[in-house]
């Protein structure tokens, strides 16, 4: 991805028109749109296109499965049109391999989850959470996700992943996370859903939002 704005809208809406409107409002104030499962189950996959059309489209399906589904689900992806997928790295190195390779074959990315962004990712995830960055820095992908909502941990992660891969941080806004902060502990690009798709005027929003990652960058 280009590294405009450093902003990432997530896109969680499930009414195709409103989607199409909210990107063209958000159009050169986010670098890339991240579309999920709620967007693309109700409207169909041809969405990824028609957004990818307009900004490019990150694939949030969080691929986690044995190497041959994964490739088969990311073949897919970038045959509709997305930029980049995010995978899932508990299930392993093959897997993540896999997707990977096929990323390479389409001339796409692979971000890898390493820590989610709610609470419940303290359960499990962040025992394992610096093991999966070790196996990302070494699978070359283009980049991981790091919570926004726990700097230190965006903090810690680029310390081990070091400076060639991405680090791309949910949880901006309605989960509480700082953009300024996780720009400021090593994040590249932070990720915003409700507080610009849902807001009164999405692009004001997502201006807003750029306005404070370029201050923290100062």
């Amino acid at each position: 991805m280009i590294k405009d704005t450093r902003l990432i809208l997530a896109l969680d809406v499930t009414d195709r028109q409103q989607a199409l409107r909210i990107a063209q409002n958000v159009k050169g104030h986010v670098d890339a749109i991240k579309i999920g499962y709620p967007l693309v189950l109700a409207t169909g996959k041809d969405i990824i296109a028609e957004i990818a059309d307009m900004i490019s489209v990150i694939a949030d399906f969080k691929v986690a499965d044995i190497p041959n589904t994964n490739r088969l689900i990311c073949e897919q992806v970038f045959r509709a049109g997305a930029d980049a997928v995010i995978v899932h790295g508990f299930t392993g190195s093959d897997s993540l391999r896999t997707c990977v390779e096929v990323a390479e074959e389409h001339g796409g990315e692979v971000y890898v989850v390493i820590e989610m962004s709610h609470p419940g990712a303290l359960d499990f995830m962040q025992r394992v959470a610096e093991d999966m960055a070790q196996m990302a820095a070494n699978a070359k992908v283009s980049g991981v996700i790091a919570p926004a909502t726990r700097p230190e941990r965006v903090k810690k992660i680029r310390s081990i992943i070091g400076d060639d891969i991405a680090i791309i941080s949910p949880g901006v806004g309605v989960q509480g996370g700082s953009a300024a902060d996780a720009i400021r502990a090593g994040a590249d690009w932070v990720i915003v859903g409700r507080s610009i798709y849902k807001a009164d005027d999405p692009r004001q929003a997502a201006i807003n939002i750029e306005k404070e990652i370029k201050d923290a960058l100062k």
